[in-house]
């Protein structure tokens, strides 16, 4: 890759045309205080605003009450004591929260702030800030500060965020992870879905400089990018085993280690851009699905999801890095019983790249003996010096560019050293029980937490290396061809409910959604073109590597090789949810 140009778009955007924005908070205060006169001013928060710089700014309104969610909240110790059953006595996992913003409101507190914002009218304007305000007052100006999750998780790992209700922020990263996920963002998303049509202003305030647009100009850009393919915007992160490759292929910064990490279509963690006069407003990529759910994920796939987004794409680089954690995902049972999640996170790894002796574990060796299996495993996780023979239990495969190698839940499994893998799974990213980590070290220096115990009750001890060889590898069927093109169905899995298709082709290729969501990766070519046949939204460019989300409503769209690739092979993958 030494001579190897980027052209991967870190920074996907959709441009919104004469879309109303302020930005910085000089601009953003002058719109606010032209129209606040007598007026009561809610100013909601998702989780991971940095509190403190938003009421420093927000209080140079003119305003003759000023009322903090600390006043009508009920206390720490409270809310402790209610989420404590959500947390769960454990390093990662917890049960999903069913709790609603109105559960953390104190009544008698609410009712003396509403005898304060009573008194106070005619006086001035009133300003209610944080969790609820709008439920506490009835608003007449109702601002949202929302929050990427990476971005509250890059404030949690500093930090400098609390929990809702809760000062947590000098407890472990994966505690305060713990309670984001699975109790302070179901809430606070919840809430939102219930307010989104009455929100006034949108605030950004995740770069030094905020900016804020209002409420037309949101829903244009929501209804613009629902209507047109479109990327999220992918994060990347390093890992105790991660590589160089992405450094090169998506232009990062080469003084990090390593980074082990691309989150490329992750939509409930991702952010999406609006380019407003040349700046990029950010808020969660999660929000659109919440407001486009039919149209985006469709019909069906609704039906059975609700509105959350089932497909996940993410890289994982170990070239010239190590191997994965050896680990298994819980089956769809344990995960309602232990985490209340309704589905799994069953997966695949599509190779894009790898070196000559690029590896993956996945299954077991035929006739091992599953109790000295974990005995062994046990010994290694708890002796120092002493180590897991993976090769004694477990089945390992050469991994070649273009694999494609199926996991459902309950398969031991894990990429090697010197590959990139694109890692097609179910939504939720959390499950993954580590049986062995190789003893070395997380990046904070510290071991990762090892989840032997959960992950011998989910172990499917059947899948050895002949059940992988005939149902979990390369099992590509050409489904049609045409002029310069080749489709082949790739998996997934007959208990994995993702269906993959890969496309090879120098020429345009057809391509209709099904009614379910699209998510596709450009693997090879160095740019395609999206478009409609009938002009329905804009010729939409991807670049190599990048993921991309075509909503179901679009039906029938083109990929063509453009630019550099023209007349070039080109290979895309492409998920939907089969039904």
């Amino acid at each position: 890759m030494q001579n190897y140009k980027s052209n991967y778009d870190k920074f996907p955007a959709t441009y919104i045309e004469d879309g109303v924005l302020f930005s910085g908070w000089n601009n953003i205060l002058d719109e606010l205080i032209s129209k606040a006169d007598n007026m009561i001013i809610c100013i909601e928060t998702y989780h991971g605003v940095h509190k403190d710089q938003l009421i420093n700014n927000f209080k140079n309104i003119p305003h003759a009450l000023f009322i903090d969610s600390s006043e009508y909240f009920k206390s720490e110790n409270e809310v402790r004591g209610m989420t404590e059953n959500f947390m769960r006595d454990d390093a990662l996992f917890g049960y999903m929260s069913n709790l609603k913003i109105e559960d953390y409101l104190d009544n008698e507190k609410v009712e003396k702030a509403r005898k304060q914002i009573a008194s106070s009218e005619k006086s001035g304007n009133i300003i209610v800030f944080g969790y609820g305000s709008s439920l506490v007052a009835n608003p007449d100006i109702l601002i949202y500060a929302d929050m990427p999750r990476w971005e509250i998780q890059q404030r949690m790992r500093k930090s400098s965020v609390m929990g809702m209700g809760v000062d947590n922020h000098q407890e472990p990263f994966s505690i305060q992870f713990k309670r984001g996920y699975f109790i302070d963002w179901p809430a606070l998303d919840n809430y939102k879905k219930r307010i989104f049509k009455r929100v006034d202003y949108w605030l950004d305030s995740v770069k030094e400089n905020p900016l804020m647009i209002d409420r037309e100009t949101f829903f244009r850009g929501i209804e613009k990018t629902a209507n047109s393919p479109f990327r999220v915007v992918p994060f990347f992160d390093p890992a105790p085993w991660g590589g160089q490759w992405m450094k090169e292929v998506c232009d990062l910064d080469k003084s990090v280690t390593n980074y082990g990490w691309c989150f490329d279509c992750v939509p409930e963690e991702n952010s999406l851009l609006f380019n407003i006069k040349d700046e990029l407003f950010e808020m969660p990529s999660i929000n659109l699905i919440f407001l486009k759910t039919r149209e985006i994920l469709g019909d069906p796939v609704e039906a059975r999801f609700g509105d959350s987004f089932p497909i996940r794409f993410d890289l994982l680089d170990t070239m010239e890095g190590g191997n994965l954690s050896l680990q298994v995902h819980p089956t769809t049972q344990y995960s309602r019983d232990n985490f209340g999640l309704p589905y799994t996170q069953d997966e695949s790894y599509y190779v894009v790249d790898a070196k000559e002796d690029a590896q993956v574990y996945l299954g077991l060796k035929k006739g091992i003996d599953k109790d000295e299996m974990i005995a062994d495993l046990e010994k290694a996780n708890s002796t120092p010096g002493v180590t897991f023979d993976e090769k004694k239990y477990i089945n390992i495969l050469p991994a070649r560019k273009h694999d494609h190698f199926l996991i459902p839940a309950g398969t031991i499994h894990c990429s090697g050293g010197n590959a990139v893998v694109l890692e097609i799974s179910a939504t939720p990213n959390l499950f993954t029980f580590k049986l062995w980590d190789w003893n070395r070290l997380g990046l904070d220096g510290k071991p990762r937490p090892i989840n032997l115990n959960r992950g011998k009750k989910v172990i499917r001890w059947e899948r050895d290396a002949d059940f992988v060889k005939k149902e979990l590898v390369n099992q590509f069927v050409e489904i049609s061809k045409g002029d310069g093109w080749v489709e082949e169905k790739t998996g997934l899995h007959k208990n994995e409910f993702i269906e993959t298709r890969r496309h090879t082709f120098n020429k345009q290729v057809k391509h209709n959604t099904g009614g379910s969501v699209n998510v596709l990766t450009l693997l090879e070519g160095r740019e395609v073109i999206v478009e409609s046949p009938t002009n329905s939204f804009e010729p939409f460019i991807v670049h190599y590597a990048e993921a991309f989300i075509v909503p179901a409503h679009i039906g029938e769209y083109t990929i063509t090789p453009y630019g550099e690739s023209e007349g070039q092979k080109c290979i895309t993958i492409k998920a939907s949810v089969r039904y």
